[in-house]
């Protein structure tokens, strides 16, 4: 699982010294922060209210019910495959699609797809249209189920699935075996599934995690839905800022960053040379990384200055959007290599799904071509991924901090973030470039 749950060749091509590229990460938020305190001293982000109309006809074939289904109807048969091939196809790794399907096309794939395009997988998402099925075989309210689902809820169900993904991929001993990956995502459907009979569809985006995470990463696509429902073209940051605190949106973010900052480490020098190998290792290490990132972000927003009365979410809470770039990021930068060169195995798997020795789509005898990019490009893509995530994580905080706080003591309360995020910027590079 190595080479398939991390990219390959990715460290260590940056034409100058790690250390300087962390250094000049630091100075680039630094100047950024200085800069935001002197140019944006009052709100200027439009929020949920942001962006231009598309023209209706467009809007109205992305809005068609019939296009959706269709769309859903085709990726929920892809799924059902995916764990067939994952059951009864080849049981090694390099020959079997459903891992490589699920790691790189659908997990990774699904960073860039959001970012793009907005929350595509609740679009997509198999699991709404089988439990629209399962719903009118029971005769269930579709969408509330039999019992309430407690607003305090929250995305806390979300975390603890994109916990238990994130174990299973860092952690496990065995992740990419083809029947624990059919073995996995048969038990997340049950249990997700489970829960939407009882507490109707609208369970899918606030306990489904990989929903909840498109729809998040979504939050910045320069496509959006507006307050009153039309769809738009808009700067990202708006679509940013129209997220809104709720419980467990911090959980869901930190899980990201800290399994996403675990990836970085455990592929490195450092901890395959000093610490043994086993998923009780793992799992400590996924865990204590996880923490420090908690840590960090707690002491980044901390504050002594009272905010002002309108907004009544704790700061954590109020200021959780603003790790959903540096999530981004990280993502980018850990898996762009994974989806550019392990991306292309899919397709090749796809002509013999079982191992009969056929040749369905004439791709079977391709290899994976790593001339596609070279490794100074994908060094650069990292960094960059990394700097530009933190320096839209920055503008989101000063946006909120100027619109909770007055403006003499808005800048100020900002110093502890930017102190957490130079420490993030600086590790996350240096996870990512170093050998």
């Amino acid at each position: 699982m190595t080479v398939l749950a991390h990219g390959v060749g990715t460290r260590g091509d940056l034409p100058v010294p790690v250390e300087l590229a962390a250094i000049a990460a630091g100075v680039v938020l630094v100047g950024t922060f200085a800069l935001l305190g002197v140019l944006w001293r009052t709100p200027r982000l439009h929020g949920a209210d942001g962006g231009r109309p598309l023209p209706r006809g467009l809007a109205a074939v992305l809005d068609a019910p019939s296009s959706r289904f269709a769309l859903c109807s085709l990726v929920t048969l892809l799924a059902l495959f995916v764990v067939v091939v994952g059951l009864a196809g080849p049981p090694e790794t390099p020959d079997n699609l459903a891992p490589w399907t699920f790691y790189v096309t659908f997990w990774v794939g699904l960073v860039p797809a959001s970012l793009l395009l907005g929350p595509v997988w609740r679009v997509l998402n198999p699991l709404r249209l089988l439990h629209a099925g399962i719903a009118a075989v029971l005769r269930l309210d579709p969408e509330r189920g039999v019992r309430d689902l407690p607003h305090r809820v929250g995305l806390w169900p979300a975390a603890v699935s994109l916990a238990a993904f994130g174990w299973l991929e860092l952690a496990h001993p065995e992740p990419a075996d083809p029947r624990v990956v059919a073995a996995f995502l048969t038990g997340y459907a049950v249990v997700h599934l489970a829960a939407a009979a009882v507490f109707g569809r609208r369970w899918f985006a606030r306990g489904d995690g990989f929903e909840v995470f498109s729809t998040l990463l979504g939050s910045l696509a320069p496509i959006g839905r507006r307050a009153d429902g039309r769809l738009v073209l808009r700067n990202p940051l708006d679509g940013l800022e129209a997220l809104r605190p709720q419980p467990g949106l911090v959980a869901v973010v930190l899980v990201l960053v800290g399994t996403t900052a675990f990836d970085g480490l455990s592929r490195s020098s450092l901890w395959s040379e000093s610490v043994p190998r086993g998923p009780l290792w793992a799992s400590a290490g996924l865990a204590g990384v996880t923490a420090v990132v908690v840590a960090l972000y707690l002491l980044g927003t901390w504050r002594s200055e009272p905010a002002r009365r309108t907004d009544r979410a704790p700061i954590p809470v109020a200021f959780a959007h603003t790790i959903v770039p540096i999530a981004a990021g990280y993502a980018v930068a850990h898996y762009f290599s994974l989806f550019v060169f392990d991306g292309q195995l899919p397709f090749v798997l796809a002509s013999d799904p079982f191992g009969t020795g056929a040749d369905l789509f004439g791709t079977a005898g391709l290899a994976v071509d790593y001339t596609v990019v070279g490794v100074g490009a994908i060094a650069a893509v990292q960094l960059a991924s990394i700097v530009l995530g933190h320096v839209a994580a920055a503008v989101a905080a000063h946006e909120r901090a100027v619109r909770l706080f007055p403006p003499r003591t808005a800048l100020r309360v900002q110093y502890p973030m930017l102190a957490s995020m130079v420490v993030l910027t600086c590790g996350a590079v240096a996870l990512v470039l170093a050998p």
